[in-house]
């Protein structure tokens, strides 16, 4: 398969997926709901709030109830709140009611193991960094793809107008913005090239900039702009969102050859009044049972056996994908005599380079594209 426009495979596997979801789901009704239609999470002599970034809500949506079904989750009630990352994270910080955090990226969580509700070891109190799903960066068209997307250098086309939220807000607008910057870069080792890059993108094709990556899914459904950058989840739920609309409604998406491993962490916040519900419910996200529930919702699992069980759910050819660890060495190298003996690694050095108050990405935003 080339690694242009994706055709979708693996049907069959995601109806069985998609099937168990909603056995788990019914197996769990009752009671009061939190939405029109929706399955109760609410009652329950426990209590537990979770506050997550935009995008996993349409995963979380199966996978807590299925939690409820279990010896652990019973009678453990659920709060949710949803929204931009960088958002959710600072709600938090100011001391918003949070058992359990889930984050697009992993400066939010640092965000509140500097304000003391995250425990500094949060990486090693589950498996994988305490990351129990993924995605890629993929590029979402219209139907027939009629702008011929293929790679990053094809949104620099006259003409094309793209959408991607703010990393000021978004978490996902940061992952969005590393994958071209990335590819154009080396991962950074032609700094240069890569800033020059994500400039005129900024400034001559991103004319609507959402606050969450949930925000930009809804701008380009509406109609706005010939391309939207995304997360691939995003793109599997547009794409099946839509397939039933009329035409010019109707999406498809491509996966670049070389595009960015997203990985969206998770935290037990530490002044909850229930810690084993809440280190159960994030054990919960890693059992084989919930990892497939994340791929039939469109999230990459990280447990390897339901990596390869789901594999054609998630098809294109990457050539290269980048990951912050490698990015994030590349870009804090010669950073030691600045940081007590020790190189900049991972989001501290992807931060310091690209996003902070002071990063050269963050000034590019802020002038709007201008360098």
């Amino acid at each position: 398969m080339s690694a242009g426009s994706v055709k979708r495979r693996g049907t069959g596997v995601l109806v069985s997926l998609l099937a168990l979801a909603m056995v788990l789901v019914s197996g769990c009704g009752g009671g009061s709901t939190d939405e029109p239609g929706g399955v109760d999470i609410s009652s329950g002599d426990r209590h537990l709030d979770l506050v997550a970034y935009a995008v996993p809500k349409i995963g979380f949506d199966e996978i807590i109830p299925a939690f409820r079904a279990t010896p652990e989750g019973e009678g453990v009630g659920f709060s949710a709140s949803y929204g931009a990352s960088g958002d959710q994270s600072r709600k938090v910080a100011r001391r918003v009611p949070a058992d359990v955090v889930n984050f697009s990226v992993e400066p939010d969580i640092t965000r509140l193991v500097k304000a003391g509700l995250v425990d500094e070891d949060w990486k090693e109190q589950a498996p994988n960094n305490s990351t129990p799903f993924g995605s890629v960066v993929a590029l979402v068209v219209r139907k027939g793809n009629p702008k011929n997307i293929r790679d990053w250098d094809d949104l620099l086309k006259p003409g094309v107008q793209v959408v991607t939220p703010n990393p000021g807000s978004s978490g996902s607008a940061k992952w969005n913005l590393l994958a071209p910057f990335s590819a154009v870069s080396d991962g950074g080792r032609n700094l240069q090239a890569g800033l020059d890059y994500v400039a005129e993108l900024i400034r001559d094709h991103v004319k609507v900039v959402p606050k969450s990556g949930r925000e930009a899914t809804t701008a380009f459904e509406q109609g706005q702009g010939d391309v939207l950058i995304s997360y691939e989840n995003e793109a599997i739920m547009l794409d099946k969102a839509n397939a039933g609309k009329n035409p010019n409604s109707q999406v498809e998406y491509v996966i670049p050859p070389q595009t960015f491993k997203i990985e969206n962490p998770v935290a037990v916040v530490n002044t909850t009044k229930d810690l084993p519900a809440a280190r159960s419910f994030v054990d919960f996200l890693f059992t084989p049972e919930a990892q497939r529930i994340w791929a039939a919702t469109g999230f990459r699992p990280v447990d390897p056996v339901v990596i390869e069980e789901t594999r054609d759910l998630f098809p294109g050819d990457i050539a290269k994908l980048w990951t912050i660890a490698e990015i994030g060495k590349i870009l804090g190298e010669g950073t030691a005599e600045e940081n007590d003996g020790k190189d900049l690694t991972g989001w501290k050095a992807v931060d310091e380079v690209l996003f902070g108050k002071k990063g050269a990405i963050t000034k590019i935003y802020d002038s709007g594209g201008k360098q």
